[in-house]
């Protein structure tokens, strides 16, 4: 990621009163909002602006013009991956005061005016001018959800990864304890870890619900590499399938090597779930 650009009235006053997460001075003559948006990221590139197809920022930040044309752009607090979902993801934005003329109660009905329809804001609220969604955000929840049965249920395509050969529960949970705690996490990280100075990530939770076939992983940390959380769910995934040990895993955050790691669990089981603001005592989901 490219380092902010910072002016050069910027760059002579104390660090304190420039924007702590971009290092801009903080706007005059704008609002700040946070949104909390909810997608099915099927047919999406993911969160991000991307090259090679269509992505929710761009699709939320289009809606934002249509209502503020001198808006300055959509900041979200995670970059989820092509066909990623998404239950609460929290995003901000700046319009220009002299533009808003919409009753804040009307907000989340007119952004969803212009966005289809699998794409939805579920909360609008003005927010202090340095609030940063993604940089003061202290903790993010990720749940992956698995079918475990020989058929298919088709009231979760494109929901659930199908798994039809029986899982060991026990080893998975076991496993699962062993990735709990701060520790380094590049056995877990696809190649871009490599350019990552700080692969050391703290993981709250790691837990595994089991109802009927329905299995679902939560994932709870304070922050994430990229394909990470798949990458654990395959590997429990394989440990339930007899290819690794729970032990294994031990070993496999040991070595920080990426090829010594399970696979990386498909797309389209997981859901951006929950994101938290706040030290521990005053700690809000989004």
């Amino acid at each position: 990621m490219d380092s902010p650009q910072v002016s050069s009235s910027a760059a002579l006053l104390p660090k304190e009163e420039l924007h702590p997460a971009t290092a801009r001075l903080p706007l005059p003559g704008y609002y700040r909002f946070k949104m909390v948006i909810a997608f099915d990221g099927s047919r999406y590139a993911g969160w991000q602006f991307q090259l090679s197809g269509l992505a929710i920022q761009q699709c939320v930040q289009e809606a934002l013009c249509k209502l503020f044309p001198g808006s300055l752009g959509v900041h979200g607090c995670s970059r989820t991956d092509a066909g990623v979902h998404a239950l609460a993801l929290v995003a901000h934005a700046d319009v220009p005061k002299k533009e808003f003329r919409i009753p804040p109660r009307k907000l989340v009905l007119a952004l969803n005016a212009h966005l289809p329809e699998d794409i939805r804001i579920q909360r609008v609220q003005r927010c202090a001018q340095d609030f940063h969604a993604q940089y003061h955000a202290t903790a993010k929840e990720y749940r992956y959800q698995l079918w475990n049965h020989p058929g298919m249920n088709p009231l979760f395509q494109n929901r659930v990864w199908h798994v039809p050969r029986k899982l060991n529960l026990e080893a998975m949970r076991e496993a699962a304890t062993y990735l709990e705690g701060r520790q380094d996490f590049r056995s877990f990280a696809c190649v871009h870890a490599q350019w990552v100075e700080n692969t050391i990530r703290t993981v709250h939770c790691c837990r595994i619900q089991r109802r009927g076939s329905h299995l679902t992983f939560i994932i709870r940390g304070d922050g994430f590499l990229y394909k990470m959380c798949r990458t654990l769910v395959g590997t429990l995934v394989q440990v339930g399938l007899g290819r690794f040990s729970p032990e294994g895993v031990k070993a496999m955050l040991r070595q920080k090597d990426r090829e010594v790691a399970g696979m990386s669990a498909p797309a389209h089981g997981l859901t951006l779930w929950k994101v938290w603001y706040g030290d521990k005592k005053t700690r809000q989901a989004g």
